[in-house]
């Protein structure tokens, strides 16, 4: 039923290589594999000529070197990040103010249980209490990756389709979610309504290096609760702890679960649900996002629910949902009592907050500081995707950086509105041409 998939598994017990599929809400399906040591694989495309590795992106390791499994890796708190590129590259060079004071909604204060305690996530030590959220369509390795560089503790994949792993596509293997090696601990997180499904696609994540599966009980797009995954499995429980346990007996990984409350407003279905796959499938923690499904991204979360639920369970929660700023990423870690924080939509084009979280920036950063890193994402899109198909992907990027640049709706537009790489980069070019003008 799945020779595809089959085959590209005995691809992964080869000596030093590593492959992985993804499927988010608005992807395409496909293959990455790559070989340690080496550059990525020729284009299929032979008229096309390959883009030169990212700068500062660690060339010929970004195409999935050997990475040991969970029990033979070094202790996580032991890493370092060596990934290097002038001025800012994450906590590390930090110490300083940036441009000017923080406005409203940047972190003030060190909340009472500190973000930058170690805490343990399925017998694995995660270096502090920041987590980058699954993002759908976005969490690729080298958001993933910036998001480490930042300070994250643990990053999570976008979501990725058991059935696609299973069943195998050149392009997804080929392209998305390649695992850098600097990214772990990393979790990988699978969808899917099939418990045998799952077993074999949780089975191929840690073979191609995972050190964590998270599961997927509370996406509330239609194309995906249809199925019956996401949300949908929130009233299906008997079929969750089936899953759940299909991907711990596969993977033989710590399983986490993201879930919501229910699917409408008083549903505690994902409450119970929440238990049962801690007393019943034995996972190792669970992402809770305190607004129904029906909410999607809307109203007020929930964070008082959330505390309940992090005081009933003996496992660790991390809360997600509504964490826009940095006091409201820093109250929600409060309210809810959860072990950690999950960002996402709040970290997209800042990936500063998690280092002012963190205690290692103050304020925000400089324009030329922003389409720095800009310049950055650009270069590893351009290796990812090549310059092309980079400039369509970026496009949604763009508005989150003219953001935190503070530019006005007449200076951003150029550049959100760049239908290539190289016509941003002359947006990039033109920007720090009228800083300079002004600082004159």
């Amino acid at each position: 039923m799945r020779a595809a998939g089959t085959a590209a598994a005995q691809d992964l017990r080869r000596p030093g290589y590593r492959a992985i599929l993804v499927l988010s809400c608005n992807s395409k399906v496909g293959w990455i594999i790559g070989r340690a040591g080496r550059d990525p694989q020729p284009s299929p495309n032979p008229g096309r000529r390959r883009p030169a590795a990212p700068r500062n992106c660690a060339p010929g390791t970004h195409t999935l070197p050997e990475t040991p499994r969970q029990a033979d890796r070094a202790p996580t708190t032991t890493q370092t990040i060596p990934i290097t590129r002038p001025s800012t590259v994450g906590p590390a060079t930090h110490q300083r103010s940036a441009s000017g004071p923080a406005p409203p909604g940047y972190a003030a204060a060190i909340p009472a249980r500190p973000l930058t305690d170690p805490w343990t996530l399925g017998g694995l030590e995660i270096r502090n209490r920041l987590v980058l959220a699954p993002l759908a369509g976005i969490g690729n390795w080298f958001v993933r990756l910036q998001a480490k560089r930042f300070g994250a503790g643990l990053v999570v994949s976008e979501m990725v389709s058991s059935f696609g792993l299973a069943h195998g596509n050149p392009r997804t293997i080929r392209e998305f979610l390649r695992i850098h090696p600097d990214e772990h601990p990393v979790s990988i997180q699978l969808f899917g309504h099939d418990p045998a499904v799952m077993r074999e696609a949780a089975a191929m994540a840690a073979a191609a290096g995972a050190d964590l599966i998270d599961l997927n009980m509370g996406c509330p797009v239609r194309k995906v609760c249809k199925t019956g995954a996401g949300a949908a499995l929130l009233a299906d429980p008997r079929r969750a702890v089936a899953i759940a346990r299909a991907a711990g007996d596969g993977s033989g990984l710590p399983v986490t679960v993201k879930l919501r409350p229910g699917r409408e407003p008083g549903d505690r279905d994902g409450v119970d649900l929440a238990r049962r796959l801690v007393d019943e499938a034995g996972v190792a923690g669970v992402a809770f996002h305190p607004r129904h499904a029906s909410q999607q991204h809307s109203g007020r979360p929930d964070y008082a629910l959330a505390r309940k639920l992090a005081e009933s369970l003996p496992v660790p929660v991390i809360v997600s949902g509504g964490l826009s700023t940095d006091q409201e990423v820093l109250s929600a870690f409060e309210d809810s009592g959860a072990e950690a924080v999950m960002l996402a939509r709040g970290s997209l084009g800042n990936p500063w907050r998690f280092a002012r979280l963190l205690g290692a920036y103050t304020g925000r950063p400089a324009r030329a500081e922003v389409a720095e890193e800009l310049e950055w994402v650009i270069v590893c899109a351009e290796d990812h995707l090549g310059a092309e198909r980079a400039g369509r992907y970026l496009r949604k990027f763009y508005p989150w950086y003219a953001d935190s640049m503070g530019l006005t709706r007449r200076a951003r537009l150029p550049l959100i509105t760049a239908p290539t790489t190289l016509h941003a980069r002359a947006a990039l070019s033109e920007i720090a041409r009228a800083e300079r003008v002004l600082a004159a």
